[in-house]
C-alpha cells in the first residue's frame, strides 16, 4: 500500500477501509511508517473525522497491537470506569474499593497527569511504596485476591496507543473524537472487562469544555464499546469547579480517605457513589442506578470500602501506616492562604487556572519529563453559588518552591468571579447515556 495515497484519501474526506487502517497502525507501530507521515494522517483525521465503522476499526487495530488480558480465571463480572479527567478528580481511588467490597472485580489500568488534569497513577504513587508497575501475573493475582487492582499501562497493553498518543500530544491533534475514542477504548478493552462506566466531563476544567462535544465523545465511546459487545453507560458531568476541595496528589489521597470514611459528603461523594452505583448495576450487583447508589453508600457506612482500600494498598506494597495516620506525611516547605478580594456570590470559577496553579506549586507536569512534588497542592474551600465575605479564605496553597506561592496565588485570585447577585449553578450530573 502507498502511505501517501491513504493520507490523501483521508485528507479529501473519504472513508478508509479495514486494510488501509490495519496498514497504517501496524506500519507505524512496527517503525515502517515514519513520524512525519503518521503526523500527516493524524491531522487529516483531526480535520476530516472518521465515521463509526472507521472508529471501530481504528480501535480494533490499536487494541490488537498488543495483548488482551485473559481474565477468565477470575470468576466474576469485571467492570471498570474511565474519566476524561479534570481538576480534583479522584473518583477512581474511591469507587474501586467500594465496588470490590460489594463483590465485583475492578481491573483498572490508569494514566498519569499532564497539564491541568491530574493522573490516578501519580496519586497512588504519592503513597510511599505503592507499586503501579505490576506485571500481568501479579495484576491477576491481586485482582483475584481482593477484587481490585490499579496499575499503569504496560508495554504489552495497546502499544500502538502509547506511540500514537505521544505523537498526538506534539502535533495538536489530541482533541479529535475518533482518536480519543481509539485511545481510551483500546486500553479499556485490553483489560478483559465485561462492562465500562464512562465519566465524560464538560466545563472550564475539562478537555471537552463544550457540552455538545462532550455528548459527541460519549456517544462515540458507547458505540465503540457496543461494537465489542461490552455493557456500557456514560455520564456527562460538570467540571466548572474542582471536584472536592483537595487538589494535588497526596492531598487527593487524603480527601479520598475522608469520603471512604463517610467524613466528606460534597460533590465528590455524590459523583463517586453515582459512578460506583452504575458499575454495580453493570456488574449485576444492583437492579438499578438508584439501588447501586444505596449499595455503594452501605459499603462506606459499614467501613467495608475503607478496609478494602487498605487491603489494596497493602497488596500493592503501599505504606498503610501513613494512610491510617495521614497527618504524619511529610509537609511541604511553604504554605499560605488566599483571601477573597471582594464580597458577594461566587458565580464563576476558571477551573483550568486552578489546575494550572497546582501545577505551578509542583503538583503536576508541564512536560512528561517533569518530576512531581507529591506533598504540594491546594485546598480550595468554596463552591459555586456560595456567599463570600471580603477577606474570607478561598484557598490554602502548599509548595516546596517559595517562588511559586505568588504565581499560584495570582492564578487562583484571577480564576474566581465574585458578583453581587447569585447566578444559576451547574448541575453535577447533566446527562446519562446508554
Amino acid at each position: 500500500m502507498d502511505t501517501a495515497e491513504i493520507i490523501r484519501k483521508k485528507r479529501d474526506g473519504h472513508s478508509l477501509n479495514k486494510e488501509e487502517i490495519h496498514y497504517l497502525i501496524s506500519g507505524y507501530t512496527n517503525g515502517i511508517i515514519p513520524d512525519y507521515q503518521f503526523s500527516a494522517f493524524l491531522m487529516a483525521v483531526f480535520l476530516k473525522g472518521m465515521n463509526e465503522e472507521e472508529t471501530g476499526l481504528l480501535t480494533k487495530e490499536m487494541l490488537f497491537s498488543g495483548k488482551v488480558i485473559d481474565l477468565s480465571s477470575v470468576k466474576g463480572t469485571k467492570v471498570d470506569k474511565h474519566s476524561t479527567g479534570g481538576v480534583g478528580d479522584k473518583t477512581s481511588l474511591i469507587l474501586a474499593p467500594i465496588c470490590a467490597a460489594a463483590g465485583i472485580y475492578v481491573p483498572m489500568i490508569s494514566g498519569r497527569g499532564l497539564g491541568h488534569s491530574g493522573g490516578t497513577l501519580d496519586k497512588l504513587e504519592s503513597i510511599p511504596g505503592f507499586r503501579t508497575d505490576l506485571n500481568l501475573k501479579e495484576y491477576k493475582r491481586i485482582l483475584s485476591r481482593c477484587g481490585a487492582v490499579l496499575i499503569g499501562q504496560t508495554r504489552e497493553i495497546a502499544p500502538a496507543d502509547k506511540l500514537i498518543y505521544s505523537l498526538r500530544d506534539v502535533t495538536s491533534t489530541v482533541e479529535s473524537i475518533p482518536l480519543i475514542t481509539g485511545s481510551i477504548m483500546s486500553k479499556k478493552l485490553a483489560e478483559g472487562i465485561d462492562g465500562l462506566v464512562l465519566d465524560v466531563k464538560t466545563g472550564s476544567g475539562a478537555f471537552m469544555s463544550n457540552y455538545d462535544d462532550a455528548v459527541s465523545l460519549a456517544k462515540s465511546l458507547i458505540k465503540t464499546a457496543k461494537l465489542f459487545d461490552k455493557k456500557v453507560i456514560a455520564f456527562i458531568t460538570d467540571m466548572n469547579q474542582p471536584l472536592g476541595n483537595y487538589i494535588g496528589n497526596w492531598f487527593e489521597v487524603v480527601e479520598s480517605l475522608k469520603v471512604l470514611k463517610g467524613e466528606s459528603k460534597g460533590n465528590l461523594y455524590t459523583l463517586s457513589l453515582t459512578l460506583a452505583g452504575a458499575m454495580l448495576k453493570l456488574g449485576n450487583k444492583a437492579r438499578s442506578l438508584e439501588d447501586g447508589y444505596k449499595t455503594a453508600e452501605k459499603m462506606i457506612g459499614s467501613g467495608k470500602a475503607y478496609d478494602k482500600f487498605l487491603e489494596i494498598i497493602k497488596l500493592q506494597k503501599g505504606d498503610t501506616d501513613l494512610v491510617i495516620e495521614p497527618e504524619k506525611y511529610p509537609a511541604a516547605s511553604y504554605k499560605t492562604k488566599i483571601y477573597a478580594p471582594d464580597e458577594g456570590y461566587l458565580n464563576k470559577i476558571n477551573t483550568y487556572e486552578i489546575g494550572m496553579a497546582a501545577v505551578e506549586l509542583g503538583a503536576g507536569r508541564k512536560t512528561k519529563e517533569d518530576k512531581i512534588d507529591m506533598n504540594t497542592g491546594i485546598i480550595f474551600y468554596p463552591s459555586l453559588g456560595d456567599r463570600i465575605s471580603k477577606n474570607q479564605v478561598l484557598a490554602e496553597i502548599y509548595t516546596n518552591k517559595k517562588s511559586a506561592l505568588g504565581i499560584a496565588g495570582d492564578k487562583i485570585r484571577r480564576a474566581v468571579m465574585i458578583s453581587g447577585r447569585r447566578g444559576k449553578q451547574p448541575e453535577l450530573i447533566k446527562t446519562i447515556l446508554h
